[in-house]
Parts: structure tokens; sequence; C-alpha cells
């Protein structure tokens, strides 16, 4: 019967090996080793290589470099560059869109994108500091713009993953309903905080660093964790690799696609409690361009546009790439269209970059 159902192929037959024998004797005889196309080892160094520096580090060492050059720079051209009041402030500069980045990393990887943040921040911030809201204090505050910022993120996972609409359609068309709500609650004027328990979110120091710094800090590295350290975050790489495969592992594409959206929103929420604090007001033109700023600093963090490959740490080097190129730019009192173009120029590079790192294998 299993003649009939597996017929045996004759010997020196094309394809075979002309002494194969039984498919027992095959796995007996363990397979030669193939030798790689440079007989001197070139191919195996280079897999040693990348082993020992993946490329999700190399990229993040060059990031890293660039840090040390734009330092060097800085002081070569402003001798209030390294200063302790300098380092904080670009820092403190950081904090706000760093928190939006962990976000937006996360939705990158997962193979989306966030048009919205900049809204999400701003609807966040007008609804959290209505008279009505502050009359709850400052929990009802900071619960009002987190639960805001999810309630916006959920809306988006729900037409993305369930509605099966383009994610850039979809968060470009929220991008501009969210600024159109906070602009009807606000009627377009700066609602001032009244509660001076929030404002001292953004004065208030420890060690002589303010607390938005460790707040920042915080959030990176409780977002590291879920993405390098627990099954979210592998099922995030998962999902952004390649969607078809990951649901037939058993992953639920659609909902997992929800919940990194809703992250993104609380991450605006957390950030608008950060920026209302900052400026003491809440306002509908807060968050402005938020989303392209965040972006670029993911892109050349060396997370991929097409998902499934990216680095929270690399992202975060992004944000202080930037900061650091604008604080250069202040000190030297140079306009702000060149500070544009130099952004535009460098997010070029990083794409370019990308597109070279291609044929690579996944870090």
């Amino acid at each position: 019967m299993s003649d009939q159902t597996t017929p045996r192929p004759a010997q020196g037959a094309p394809g075979l090996p002309a002494q194969a024998g039984s498919g027992a004797d095959v796995a007996t005889k363990p397979a030669p080793l193939k030798e790689g196309p440079d007989p001197g080892g070139r191919p195996a160094a280079a897999d040693r290589l990348r082993r020992l520096f993946p490329l999700h580090q190399v990229h993040s060492l060059g990031l890293l470099v660039v840090l040390v050059l734009l330092g060097v720079v800085g002081t070569a051209t402003s001798g209030n560059f390294l200063t302790s009041n300098n380092i904080v402030n670009i820092l403190t500069s950081a904090a706000v869109i760093g928190v939006i980045t962990v976000g937006q990393t996360f939705v990158i990887i997962g193979g989306g994108i966030d048009l919205s943040v900049g809204a999400i921040v701003a609807v966040a911030s007008v609804w959290c500091t209505t008279v009505s809201t502050q009359s709850y204090g400052l929990g009802g505050m900071l619960f009002t713009a987190v639960v805001v910022g999810a309630v916006v993120g959920l809306l988006n996972g729900i037409l993305i993953a369930y509605g099966k609409i383009v994610a850039f359609i979809t968060t470009l068309a929220m991008m501009a309903s969210a600024r159109g709500v906070a602009e009807r609650l606000s009627d377009r004027q700066s609602q001032v905080v009244t509660v001076e328990s929030f404002n001292r979110i953004a004065t208030d120091k420890f060690l002589g660093v303010p607390l938005l710094v460790y707040l920042m800090a915080g959030i990176v590295v409780l977002g590291w964790l879920l993405l390098n350290r627990t099954t979210f975050g592998r099922r995030t790489f998962a999902v952004g690799g390649n969607p078809e495969a990951a649901r037939l592992a058993g992953i639920a594409v659609r909902r997992h696609t929800m919940l990194l959206y809703v992250l993104s929103g609380v991450c605006c929420g957390v950030a608008a409690v950060m920026l209302t604090a900052r400026t003491t007001s809440g306002a509908s033109n807060l968050g402005n361009l938020y989303e392209l700023d965040s972006i670029a600093a993911v892109i050349i963090g060396g997370t991929l546009l097409a998902g499934g490959r990216g680095s929270l740490f690399g992202s975060i080097l992004g944000v202080l790439v930037f900061t650091t190129i604008t604080n250069i730019f202040v000190l030297n009192n140079l306009t702000t269209d060149i500070q544009e173009i130099a952004k535009g120029l460098i997010i070029l590079v990083a794409v370019l970059l990308q597109r070279t790192r291609g044929g690579r294998s996944p870090a």
C-alpha cells in the first residue's frame, strides 16, 4: 500500500545522488558542509560580524557618533552649548516629542503610521483644561488627558484594523477632525490652567533636572521593556513584518493593530499633560507638526517605514539629534528656514540609507 502512495525513485534518477539509499540511510549520514562562494572565508567572517554587531546596534552607534559630532560643532560655535543649563534645556525640549515618538515607533514597527498624534495632543490638552475638568483638580485633569488620547487612538485602531481603511487616510482624517474638535471646545481661545499642582509638573526639579525629563525617561524604559521583553513586543515585530504569517501563527492581527494605536493615543495624552504644564494653558494649536517630527525621529532612528524592524533606542536618539540641531541653530541665531532645510536633508539621507539596507537580513 505504501509503495502505491509513495513510489520509491529509481537509482540514478535525475536530481538524486547516484548511491542514495533508503530514507534511514540518508538520515544517518550527515550531509557535507557546503562551502561558501569564497574559499577564503570572507562570507563566514561577515556573518560573524553581523552576529557580533546587529544592524540596529550599528545604526544606534552611528547616531551616537552624530550626536558627538553635533556636540563638537555646538561647542566650537557657541560658548554656551556645553553648559549644564543648556544640556538640561535640550533634554527638556526633547521630553514631549520623545514621549510621542515612543508610541509612533510601536505603530510604525507594527506596519502602520499615525499622522494624528499632534491633533490628539491638542484635543487632549483642551479637554483637560476646560473649567469643568479643572474643577476636579490634578487627578481629574490627568485622567481626562490620558483617556481622551486613548479613546481617539481606539477610534483610529478600530477604523484601521476592523474597518480596513488605510492607516494613512484614517489618521489624516483624524488629524483634521481632532484639531477641529479642539477648536470647537476651546472656541480658539487659550484656556489658562488654574490648578497650581498641575503646572508644577513642568517646573518641579529633582537634582536640578526637571520632572519632565524623568517622565520621558520612565516612559522610554517602559516602552523598551514592552517592545523587547514581552510577547506583545514580539507580536508587534511579527505583525509588521508579515501580517499573513502572523495570522497563520495564531496572532490576532486586527486586535493587536488596534492596541498599537491605543498605545500611541495614550502616549499623546501623557505628552498633552507635559506640554500643557509647560505652557500653563490648553490650546487647539498645541502639537502642530508633531506628527512630522515624530515620524522623522523614528526614520532616522533606523525603523523601517514598511514595518517589522526597528529600535526604540534609535528613535530616542533621533529625537535628541533633531533637538540638538535646533538648539545649535538657536544659539547661533540662525533662521528657522535653515533649520527646516537641514532637517529635510537629514531625513532624506536616512531614507536613502534604509534603501541600501534593504538587502540585509533583519537584525
